[in-house]
């Protein structure tokens, strides 16, 4: 890993009516080593800035006119257009290695569209959004880049004041550490993205990660509460695993059946879309999840109920809700591209529906298997396994799967 110095910083805003706030960070990132690229993205007015690229270089970037877009009358359609240019001016940017990072501020419109400039930009490239809306819930999961690096930008509406500027200049000190040091992966070894919840639910990755290793591959684990299922997915996308292990699929039960803790509609379908090989268990899709501090929803009420800790807690599904689940599964991986082969542990799911545990159900998780085992169609496979996802069994046979498909060539090496 090689140190870059003075790191070359594409600053992205609106400097119309953001120009005190764009300026003050751009002079905190010279101050922390950096040299700041600004593009101005804005539409309703001049500024006194003079930025690297003018609103009039991104209009024409997007096949447009600064006259034209504004002519419009819609604010929506505008920075639509805007952003089109500024991601085409930042991919260039990229292509010729004249910057290092990326940083955007903004609210909702500046957000909107630095989530569409920051997306373009590979795995590792630092990208960083101060904005507004940091963290809320407007920003839909399928819109976040797997590294992305949000800020918030506390007390940012309108002009420079102490709590202002004390995010920005952190944000500039962020990006140019980040810029400077980073250690960018180079899938030297094939990669395999594993899913997964914590060792008190789902354990297996103990087991499997160090054998995995042993094989050469180097292995991903993703936490399956929403942002890690929709990292996942993300790279899966672009094709970046030799192999997926999808053995939590509570991100995919949750979107299912309402939940907000989801990563977007397409969980379970990239590693499918793009052919790559999958082995899939259906761990922890026996549950709902829901914010722990927030009600409880009436259409859980009666349902068996885990609080895991102070942020997320998890309903049990009714048998209905787990014949829907399941029957969902089957469906989504029946459109799978690539080899698919699916594992279902008769014992269990997850660690809290063990007898004696609040979650024990073997009734509805019976129903459950015997469901997803009558909906499996060809070409996708499955194994019936009498264990539990979390004893050593389940994942020795999963060690047998990938030994066999390595030994056939399925998995490239």
């Amino acid at each position: 890993m090689t140190k870059i110095e003075n790191p070359s910083i594409a600053v992205v805003g609106t400097f119309d009516t953001k120009t005190d706030e764009l300026q003050y960070l751009t002079e905190q990132i010279q101050f922390a080593g950096g040299i700041p690229i600004t593009i101005d993205v804005s539409v309703l007015g001049e500024t006194l800035f003079n930025p690297n690229f003018s609103k009039h270089d991104v209009a024409l970037s997007a096949g447009s006119t600064i006259d034209k877009i504004t002519s419009s009358d819609d604010e929506n359609i505008a920075m639509q257009i805007m952003a089109k240019g500024a991601t085409q001016l930042v991919q260039t940017l990229y292509a010729k290695k004249e910057i290092d990072g990326f940083i955007a501020l903004g609210g909702t419109m500046g957000t909107d569209l630095a989530l569409e400039c920051a997306s373009t930009l590979p795995l590792g490239f630092p990208k960083y959004i101060v904005s507004t809306v940091a963290f809320s819930p407007l920003i839909p999961p399928h819109r976040m880049p797997a590294d992305i690096q949000m800020i918030l930008w506390a007390g940012g509406l309108y002009g420079l004041n102490e709590i202002c500027k004390s995010s920005l200049s952190q944000a500039a000190g962020s990006i140019v550490g980040s810029a400077s040091i980073v250690d960018k992966p180079n899938f030297e070894k094939p990669l395999i993205g594993m899913t997964s919840l914590g060792k008190s639910t789902l354990s297996y990755m103990v087991h499997l990660k160090p054998e995995l290793e042993k094989r050469g591959f180097d292995i991903a684990v993703f936490h399956s509460t929403g942002m890690g299922g929709r990292a996942f997915e993300n790279l899966a996308g672009e094709n970046k695993f030799s192999l997926v292990i999808d053995f939590c699929l509570q991100e995919f039960t949750n979107y299912v059946h309402g939940s907000i803790v989801n990563s977007g509609k397409d969980r379970l379908v990239n590693a499918g879309e793009n052919a790559i090989p999958q082995i899939i268990a259906p761990g922890a899709s026996d549950l709902v999840d829901i914010q722990s501090w927030g009600d409880k929803p009436a259409r859980f009420k009666g349902r068996e109920y885990h609080a895991h800790n102070r942020l997320i807690g998890s309903f049990s599904l009714s048998k209905r809700d787990r014949e829907k689940t399941a029957k969902d599964i089957a469906k989504t991986l029946a459109k799978a591209k690539g080899r698919t082969h699916v594992l279902i542990p008769k014992q269990g799911i997850q660690e809290w529906d063990r007898k004696g545990e609040a979650l024990y159900d073997p009734e509805g998780l019976s129903h459950f298997c015997k469901t997803l085992k009558r909906e499996i169609s060809d070409p996708v496979t499955f194994d019936e396994l009498d264990c539990h996802i979390n004893d050593k069994a389940f994942s020795t046979k999963t060690l047998k799967i990938i030994d066999d498909w390595i030994k056939t060539g399925v998995i490239k090496f």
